[in-house]
């Protein structure tokens, strides 16, 4: 069974990439940056860790790690209040995704398939 932490992590993860999708797609159409692009390659990144985190992926719950460490990297870009509320996030998920129940889940194989 999924913690429920992950389960509010993983659509977590997909309100953001699907909000950030949304929201940097119709800020590009009216304006192109080069920079738009990995906005938007971020937001499809945060997306994917939340549908495979609440399918069991292992690879996702490490790619929703990367994904929030490399925001407290941008955010030390805007100063040091940003990163530290970021890396406080980070701290935070990273908690939760590597709990023992998180552990167990992402190492249980999924279940088979009716007929297989």
């Amino acid at each position: 069974m999924r913690p429920f932490a992950i389960t509010v992590l993983g659509w977590l993860y997909i309100v953001v990439g699907i909000v950030g999708l949304v929201h940097h797609g119709l800020v590009a159409i009216r304006s192109w940056h080069p920079e738009d692009l990995w906005i938007l390659l971020s937001q499809v990144l945060a997306l994917i860790a939340g549908v495979f985190m609440l399918r069991g992926a292992n690879w996702a719950r490490w790619l929703a790690c990367i994904w929030i460490a490399a925001h407290v990297v941008i955010a030390w870009l805007n100063g040091p209040g940003q990163a530290l509320f970021h890396a406080i996030i980070f701290v935070g998920i990273t908690i939760l995704l590597f709990r023992a129940d998180a552990r167990a889940f992402f190492r249980s194989e999924p279940a088979a398939s009716p007929g297989a």
